[in-house]
């Protein structure tokens, strides 16, 4: 069997992992600090193990996923301080001399929810994740999503009532983007609380699912996707998942029929075992290795 790693580079956290599908993984995580001290825990977790294939990293963004770009692997523009024009893959390519595929965090876990998850047998599907920032990814025609960079569906405009709502919102970019409303800071800034300290009737939850749905109705309107699965920590409040899909019902107003709305499959795994899709996908190879 094909021996890969795979690393789900977060805001907060890294996760790090080596195998070829769901049934075994060697994972160990920790949090994301400085990109030295990262990449000196990451480096050492491989070192530490058997010599790996190849090694996929799905990180958080906005970044550089094109391999013809000179700044091809960089993190770019991000506000996480001392990220900005980080060489994130060629940094763990210096270290470990191993090829490394590279592209942001919810396109990788889009991948591996398509390869073992809750998108198989799809082709156009979007996968979002709310936790300390919100991002989207997923696939069109089977294609995972690029174009002059990558998706950024967090940041998109959205209504804001300041009325209902008068919180400025915490995107150091956007002020009230879809992030800046809705993400985890958001909801710790606004209410004083975390998320998970607030009970199942606190108002934010029907805020929440308010912004999100109007995120998605967006998407749905624009990219059309068979499915749309919902990750990250803010989603562990599972009473979300109905709230969401009932705006979604109704800002949509009849006009078109919903997408599925779900969960994904792969849980907290998704972003890492994408990671290992991803240096999967990079070798023809392992790819046919992995699938014996």
């Amino acid at each position: 069997m094909a021996r890969v790693g795979g690393i789900e580079a977060g805001g907060s956290k890294c996760v790090c992992a080596i195998g070829s599908d769901p049934s075994y993984l060697d994972v160990a995580e920790f949090p994301t600090t400085t990109p030295e001290a990262t990449i000196r825990g990451l480096v050492a977790f491989f070192k530490e193990r058997d010599p790996v294939s190849a090694i996929g990293i799905g990180s958080f963004g906005p970044i550089d996923p094109n391999p013809k770009s000179p700044t091809f692997g960089y993190i770019t523009s991000t506000p996480k301080k001392g990220w900005e024009n980080f060489d994130f893959a060629g940094a763990i390519r210096k270290e470990l001399g191993v090829q490394v595929a590279f592209d942001t965090d919810v396109n990788a876990a889009a991948l591996g929810e398509y390869r073992w998850g809750a998108a198989q047998g799809l082709d156009t599907f979007l996968y979002l994740t709310v936790g300390t920032g919100i991002g989207g990814g997923g696939m069109v025609n089977g294609r995972l999503m690029h174009g002059q960079t990558h998706p950024e569906m967090g940041h998109i405009r959205i209504p804001h009532d300041r009325v209902n709502d008068p919180f400025a919102g915490t995107c150091p970019y956007h002020g009230d983007c879809l992030e800046g409303l809705a993400c985890a800071p958001a909801i710790l800034a606004r209410w004083g609380q975390a998320g998970e300290s607030l009970p199942d009737d606190h108002r934010a939850w029907e805020l929440e699912a308010q912004y999100l749905a109007l995120g998605i109705v967006n998407w749905i309107c624009t990219l059309s996707p068979q499915r749309i699965i919902l990750g990250g920590g803010v989603l562990r409040r599972e009473k979300l998942y109905a709230l969401v899909r009932a705006k979604v019902v109704e800002l949509l107003a009849g006009y078109v029929t919903p997408p599925e709305i779900l969960p994904p499959m792969l849980g907290g795994r998704a972003g890492v075992l994408g990671a290992i899709a991803l240096a999967l996908a990079e070798s023809p190879q392992l790819l046919s290795e992995s699938q014996r």
